[in-house]
Order: structure tokens, then sequence, then C-alpha cells
């Protein structure tokens, strides 16, 4: 197998996931109770094999370049590694970078550098669980310029994702970036008879999953181009119009989350009896930093479809499909249901919980008595006693003390304090 090297990109401003990105990178944001985002590239890449890895970072990058640093260690004897390549002012850049396609390359010199064949280009925001050797094995074997790997989505969910026509031998004609939803994309619709090809229904696209596999050298002549700021917008469409790129059908589970409610909606399908993302899997489970944890302990709790994490303290409380973070502390008669809590990054010993409560300082966790539902605490959030928090379905985006609403769906931003009482 030819030397590829795996870049991932670290992501903009993720305005979208907004606050949850406010100090945090996207990649960086917690999933799943114990994981970050970051964790599923990573690991996907790791267990394909693809070893020589950088993350390009930018903003809010600290928490992201701490958690690779205690989490991606590999051993001295091993081949490969994992760099975090933030944006730098150099002899040849003296900017930030302007997009996906200008982050590499501003670190392309480091790949020529490392005398590699082939660049793995990865989105650090998606879940999904691949083996990247089956795309490399297609764009090996149709001698490709680039392979992008293609997931098939109904009509309604294409907005905000890059849309293409690939033909019967599966070489990409067409690729339109981020069409408007009353947009007319019927020129990337396939034919009756590759829809069949390609398992579509009548109504389903193939839409680009930010997997792109480059020769090295094509990926050098598209990025010659100072003009080409972005992978889907820019690249992608010209190499498609003169370069041979082949589509790689992924048939698995693939989700972009890249908004509140699609954060929100992933984490609470993982609490299902048959969740559609697992992550564990026989010989590629999903990597994460190993932390010395105690159990975690329950007295007089209701749990039920939840994901409760290590370490977490639950008193008395009721829990419906909840997905419980490290450290996490919920008290007495407090029921939550359809939630995502962050946990926290320490515990509060009894002295300091003492101190704090002779200051007026709340607590991190949820406070007794509270009623919280469709809602995401994050990280170190101190509920009070007796707040009721209820997103809901259609309410509109509004921020108070505290908290905020997006998508229906009440946050408690990071180390934000609701006084005892608090309604929303």
């Amino acid at each position: 197998m030819g030397r590829v090297y795996t870049v991932i990109l670290g992501g903009g401003r993720g305005s979208r996931l907004s606050p949850l990105t406010r100090h945090r990178a996207k990649p960086a944001v917690p999933l799943g109770g114990k994981y970050r985002l970051i964790d599923i590239t990573l690991s996907n890449a790791i267990n394909s094999g693809f070893r020589h890895i950088a993350v390009l970072t930018q903003f809010n990058s600290a928490s992201l370049n701490a958690h690779i640093a205690q989490t991606y260690r590999f051993d001295m004897f091993g081949q490969g590694g994992v760099d975090v390549l933030a944006a730098e002012q150099t002899d040849d850049y003296s900017d930030w970078f302007q997009g996906t396609a200008d982050a590499v390359r501003k670190q392309f010199r480091r790949m020529e550098a490392a005398k590699v064949e082939h660049v793995l280009v990865l989105s650090g925001d998606h879940l999904y669980r691949m083996d990247y050797r089956e795309i490399y094995d297609r764009h090996v074997d149709t001698q490709a310029d680039a392979t992008v790997s293609v997931i098939k989505v109904p009509r309604a969910e294409v907005t905000g994702l890059g849309v293409l026509y690939a033909d019967a031998e599966g070489q990409i004609r067409t690729f339109r970036e981020k069409p408007s939803a009353t947009e007319d994309i019927t020129d990337v619709l396939p034919p009756p008879a590759l829809r069949e090809a390609w398992k579509l229904g009548e109504e389903d696209y193939l839409v680009n999953m930010g997997v792109y596999l480059f020769r090295l050298d094509a990926l050098r002549e598209a990025l010659a181009d100072p003009a080409n700021m972005d992978f889907g917008k820019d690249i992608l469409p010209r190499m498609v119009a003169e370069k041979k790129v082949m589509a790689h059908h992924f048939e698995g589970y693939w989700r972009d989350i890249g908004t509140i409610e699609s954060f929100f909606d992933c984490n609470l399908a993982l609490t299902a009896e048959e969740p559609p993302f697992r992550f564990h899997m026989p010989g590629a489970p999903i990597y994460t930093r190993q932390r010395f944890l105690p159990a975690t302990k329950f007295l007089d709790a209701q749990v039920s479809r939840s994901i409760v994490s290590d370490g977490c303290l639950v008193f008395g409380a009721k829990l419906d499909r909840v997905v419980v973070g490290i450290r996490s502390r919920i008290q007495l008669g407090a029921e939550l249901r359809d939630v995502i809590l962050m946990g926290a990054d320490y515990y509060e010993d009894d002295d300091t919980r003492r101190e704090n409560a002779a200051r007026g300082v709340i607590p991190i966790g949820i406070g007794p008595g509270c009623r919280i539902e469709r809602a995401i605490i994050d990280k170190n959030a101190r509920v009070g006693a007796n707040c009721v928090l209820r997103g809901e379905k259609g309410r509109p985006d509004a921020d108070g003390e505290g908290w905020c609403l997006r998508d229906g769906i009440v946050i408690v931003p990071k180390d934000a304090q609701l006084a005892d009482g608090t309604v929303v």
C-alpha cells in the first residue's frame, strides 16, 4: 500500500454549534458521554492502518490540542503519530486559514517532506465508522486523481451538503456544493438505470461525506491556484471538470454534526437498544483519553434508556433517555428526560462545596428537584435547586441569564450558573 498522509480538518468557528463552540473547537465538543468528535475520525484512521496523521486547527484549539496530546501517544518503536498543526505566520503566508483547501495548502510542504503518494483529507465533525482502506483500494484500482466517499440521502437533507452525479463506472460528472432548499438540482439526479445501480430511491441523491483521497501530484496542482480556498466550493468542481474523480459508495451510518439539532439527535440516538452507531467494535474501537475515575454510584435512582459515564453520582433521580458525561452529579428528586449532560472537568471536594455554599455559589451538576427536558447541559454547569428547563420543537431562539434556546433545545453553556427556581 502506497504511503498515505492523513489530514483532519479541525474546522472553522463552528458558529452553527454555538454556544457549544464558544470556548472550544468543533471537533473538541463532547460526544456520547466520554468521547469527543475528533475521536471518531482519528480512530477510523488508526484502525485503518493510516498512522501518519495531522490535525489542522485554528479557532479555540487549546482543549482540542490538549485532548490529542493526552490521548494519541504512539509508542517510540511504532511508525507514525498525530501532529497538531495550527495556523501560523511564515515567510510564505501571513494570514489565517481562509478555507479547508487553504488550510491544506499552507501545510502542504510538510506532506511533501513526508514523501507520501496520496493524501487523505477528512472532516473532524462527522459521526461514522469507516475503514479507509476501502476507499484507498478503489482509488488505486481506478487510477483516479481523486476519490470522494459518497452516501445517499433524501432530497430534504441535501441542503448544506455537496450533491453529485456519478456515471455507471463511478466517475463523478457533476458536483454542486450546498444547494438551497428551493434550488433546482435535477441535473445531479441520476437516471432510473443508475439510480438502481447506486441503490437510490426516486428522491435520493448522492452527497459528499467530506472524505477525500488525492494523488499527491493532483492535489499539488489543485492547490497551486491561490483562488481555490475550499474543497467543496473550489477544488472538487474544478477537478470534476478536468480530472478523473471517482466516487466510493459508502453504505453505513453517517451523520454530519453541524447544528445543535443534529448534535442533540445523534447523541440521544445512542441510548437506543439498537443504536445506529456503536463505539465499540472488536478490533476497531473508538479511542479516547484514558481517565482513572471511580465507578458510577446510584442511590435510589431510576434509569431508563440512558448512557452513564464514569465517575458519576446519581442520588434519587429519574433519568429517561439521558446521556450523562463524566463526573456528573445529579441530586435528589431531579427528573431528566431527553437530556445531554456533559459532566465536569473536575470534582468539587466537600470543603470546596461548603465554601462555595457560604458564598452563594451553586454546586456543579444538577440540583435537587429539577425538571429538565430536551436540553443540553454543558461541562461544569451549575443548575440550582427546583429549576424547570423545558425545550420544545418550534420554540424560537432566545438568550437569558445562564441559558439560551437553539433549535427548540435549552442549552446551559459551559461554566454557566442557574439560580434556584429558574424556569425556562
